[in-house]
């Protein structure tokens, strides 16, 4: 059992954060001695479950339904799932954007780093579009599609 405190270092989440998920509900086997809330295993999974389902781009309005949905049982499998599929498609989408942003990025650094060298930018546009040092043009052609 942890308190709140101890759960907030171990979330990097601040105090405030964990007494706004246990008002919206998402603690209700949470246990109370006095004032004092005790957190256990499965109240720390949830606590990842809503953090990963934050990430992924969720609100909390659906991050309540999904935990409404934990609470009628087996019936919600099929929707839960699902909604984990759709976050699942959704943050491969957002990596794959980010990927050609970094790409973009690592071009960009070479680009400069050997204009830098040369003084100029001519070797480089002579080499543009499709003439780069391998390992360069994959960057450029993943930035660029």
């Amino acid at each position: 059992m942890y308190t709140i405190g101890q759960v907030s270092e171990m979330f990097h989440l601040p105090i405030s954060t964990l007494r706004y998920y246990d008002k919206e509900g998402f603690f209700p086997n949470l246990e109370r001695k006095g004032n004092i809330r005790y957190f256990s295993e499965h109240e720390l999974e949830a606590i990842r479950v809503i953090e990963c389902l934050k990430k992924s781009g969720l609100g909390i309005k659906e991050i309540k339904q999904f935990f409404i949905w934990v609470v009628e049982g087996n019936s919600s499998y099929p929707k839960r799932k699902n909604l984990f599929e759709l976050r699942k498609a959704a943050v491969k989408k957002e990596i794959e954007q980010l990927e050609k942003t970094l790409a973009m990025l690592e071009f960009k650094c070479w680009y400069y780093d050997t204009a830098i060298a040369d003084g100029n930018e001519d070797q480089i546009r002579d080499m543009l579009p499709d003439r780069l040092p391998e390992d360069i043009q994959e960057l450029y052609d993943k930035a660029h599609k």
